[in-house]
């Protein structure tokens, strides 16, 4: 039977490797990020073949969005047998000094509570099925915290590792198993968001995500008895 997956943040980054990398292993994928302009870019990086590709435009911070996608994705695939959380942002101002309300309020929305929101979407279902792998992309600022990160970027990091924490600790005698991905710098489009984005030279020494992705790919092809808890890259 075909596996199933969602990925958040697909229209860029991580989420768009990942995204790819499962669709070329014959994954029926659904594609979740706001711009549909940028999902719609994602699915044509993939060759048909027998994957089936949802595009599936989706705020994961507001709760009612992501119950009207759950019902779209269990219409059109039956059942979620991977999610992926990789969905992530940041504000220039991001220091204690310098966050905004509003910044703060977003940057939780969406790398924290999207998580959880789509966490709570699948789980049922694989709890039924007593099967399911759910892997959440933190960052090693998730680890340690750091200024370049920034704080309402570290509190959901810090977040995310907790929920996938939370996940093993009730859900393994369900069947259900959590890896949470702490990659260090990555070269994506959320380096824009920096105070002072790097250089093309400093860009070509950081991970790719290809390598992340090349990670949950892991994760997700291992045997369901086997469970890989963290893993933390960086460049080398």
């Amino acid at each position: 039977m075909q596996k199933s997956a969602v990925v958040t943040g697909a229209g860029s980054g991580v989420g768009r490797a990942v995204g790819v990398a499962l669709a070329r292993e014959g994954w029926s994928v659904a594609l979740l990020g706001r711009r549909e302009s940028a999902l719609r870019e994602t699915a044509a990086m993939i060759a048909s073949g027998e994957a089936r590709i949802l595009v599936c435009p989706c705020d994961i911070g507001d709760t009612a969005q992501v119950h009207s996608m759950t019902k779209v994705v269990l219409s059109a695939f039956g059942q979620v047998d991977a999610l992926v959380n990789a969905a992530g942002t940041n504000a220039p101002r991001r220091s204690l000094e310098q966050l905004s309300a509003a910044d703060y309020e977003r940057i939780i929305a969406t790398n924290l509570n999207g998580a959880y929101h789509c966490v709570q979407a699948f789980l049922a279902g694989m709890r039924q099925r007593r099967s399911g792998t759910i892997v959440n992309i933190v960052s090693d600022a998730g680890k340690l915290a750091n200024a370049k990160a920034g704080v309402a970027y570290v509190m959901s990091k810090f977040g995310l590792a907790g929920l996938t924490q939370s996940i093993n600790v009730e859900e393994r005698a369900n069947g259900i198993r959590a890896c949470a991905v702490f990659p260090g710098e990555i070269n994506t489009p959320i380096l824009e968001l920096r105070p002072s984005p790097p250089p093309a030279e400093a860009r070509v020494k950081m991970l790719q995500p290809e390598d992340v992705a090349a990670c949950v790919m892991l994760v997700l092809n291992l045997p369901p008895r086997a469970i890989v808890e963290e893993i933390l890259v960086r460049p080398a």
